[in-house]
């Protein structure tokens, strides 16, 4: 065996035995030891959704993970850093191809090597095997693949991050509309009862049983009934077209937006007691923010790698001859393999700045990491709180509505008997209407801790 092959073997026996730059370890960070609530435990279910026990909404979150165009367009992102992993993965493989030529030249008998006429005009034919390849001895492609598939799984962990924001996006949104369906039947019966009083009391200002002042105050009453309907059924319109957007619905569709709805139950959802801190670490965008830093992380190692030399072979295995009809005689073959060495000396401080520019993207994205966690710390601790300070809204919000109920009816007592006038009557049934409206988005927000507590979980 000769030199130059013996040579290419040791080169490829050594190759894969040097990565240059630093290998990835993940920032310490201080985690809460204990956390969570002494409430009743639930378990931590994916479809957390359901504890709401609604079909229709768990039609709609289907609906939406099947069809949204984020989702989609996630799901494409996922396989464009597929693909571009499989680019840069192929990068530390030879490059080998099957190469055909045939040609025909004239050189001058003018020039300044004569050439004999028999040899002025020549043939040429050649076909074989061709290869060639950067051997990486220092890891230059291994660290790109390490990065490649770091950012793979970054996008994955994105398309993850997107699917959980969509089903919040979702349960929220169906919350909303409910809340405001219930507030829109409250204004459309106080309007009604204000409407009737308001027939009544013309007949008693006809027969001059009261003044017209208090017949003014009623209409006034009856008009502020009135705007009231037509706002709450625009915010009901604007939360049913966004959610139709969420679940990819056609233009017409969103256009013609028609969203079924059910009945919600009003679950308590807790942290269960001993649930790790590191749960959290698994949360979408945690998993996303980390996987950047592992592919910064990698590509300083494929800047580093620019300070040492290249290593390359190629070599080809076929035959070449004048004429088309020897080609594939033995006279003809031919074969050459040649290896390169190419050292960078002076690059004018290029190779050290993109040094510097991978070591401070590194940086960067470890902070980031860093952020992230402590974010998501920041919402579960939120999410726990508005857990039960929400219930308690819920409780205060409902003494004051009944309250408010039994206030009125005094109040409408005192009326009849003429121990007090019309327009503290219509103040009583004015904060029972707003009471009542407080209510229903109490009970909103108690329902949408629920989804921020799942949603900062990562769940």
């Amino acid at each position: 065996m000769n030199r130059p092959v013996l040579a290419a073997l040791g080169a490829l026996a050594l190759a894969g035995c040097i990565n240059v730059g630093p290998d990835y370890v993940r920032p310490e960070s201080t985690l809460p030891e204990k956390w969570g609530t002494p409430a009743p435990a639930v378990a931590v279910d994916p479809a957390w959704w359901k504890l709401f026990n609604d079909a229709e909404l768990n039609k709609l979150v289907d609906e939406a993970l099947a069809n949204n165009r984020d989702i989609a367009i996630a799901a494409a992102r996922v396989e464009q850093a597929r693909g571009q992993l499989a680019v840069v993965r192929s990068y530390q493989s030879p490059d080998v191809g099957i190469r055909g030529s045939r040609g025909r030249e004239r050189q001058s008998q003018s020039g300044s090597f004569p050439v004999e006429p028999q040899y002025v005009v020549a043939n040429s034919n050649r076909w074989g095997l061709e290869a060639s390849w950067e051997i990486d001895f220092w890891g230059k492609f291994r660290r790109a693949t390490e990065a490649s598939r770091a950012e793979l799984l970054a996008t994955e962990a994105g398309q993850d991050a997107v699917r959980a924001t969509l089903v919040s996006d979702v349960v929220r949104g169906y919350l909303s509309i409910g809340a405001l369906d219930r507030g829109r039947e409250i204004a459309l019966r106080t309007l009604e009862g204000r409407r009737v009083a308001m027939d009544l009391q013309r007949q008693r200002l006809a027969a001059g049983v009261i003044s017209e002042l208090e017949l003014r105050q009623l209409e006034a009453s009856v008009a502020a009934a009135e705007a009231l309907v037509p706002a709450l059924e625009q915010d009901r319109l604007r939360q049913e077209t966004a959610l139709a957007v969420l679940l990819g619905r056609t233009p017409r569709e969103v256009y013609d937006v028609k969203i079924a709805r059910g009945t919600l139950a009003t679950p308590m959802a807790q942290v269960p007691p001993g649930l790790p801190s590191e749960i959290l670490l698994r949360r979408p965008d945690l998993r996303e923010s980390e996987a950047r830093l592992v592919a910064a992380n990698a590509r300083i190692g494929v800047a580093r790698a620019a300070y040492f030399p290249s290593i390359g072979l190629t070599g080809f295995y076929g035959s070449e001859s004048v004429q088309l009809s020897n080609l594939f005689t033995g006279p003809a073959s031919a074969w050459n393999l040649v290896g390169g060495l190419t050292q960078p000396l002076w690059a004018g401080g290029q190779i050290r700045g993109g040094v510097e520019i991978a070591e401070a993207r590194q940086q960067e994205a470890a902070l980031q990491y860093q952020q992230a966690i402590a974010n998501a710390f920041r919402e579960v601790r939120n999410a726990l709180s508005a857990q039960s300070n929400a219930s308690e809204a819920v409780a205060a919000e409902l003494k004051r509505e009944k309250a408010l109920a039994a206030a009125l009816e005094l109040q409408l007592l005192r009326y009849k008997g003429g121990l007090t006038n019309l327009f503290e009557l219509l103040q009583t049934e004015s904060d029972l209407l707003q009471a009542r409206l407080l209510l229903i988005d109490a009970e909103r927000l108690q329902r949408a801790a629920i989804v921020d507590l799942y949603t900062a979980l990562g769940i």
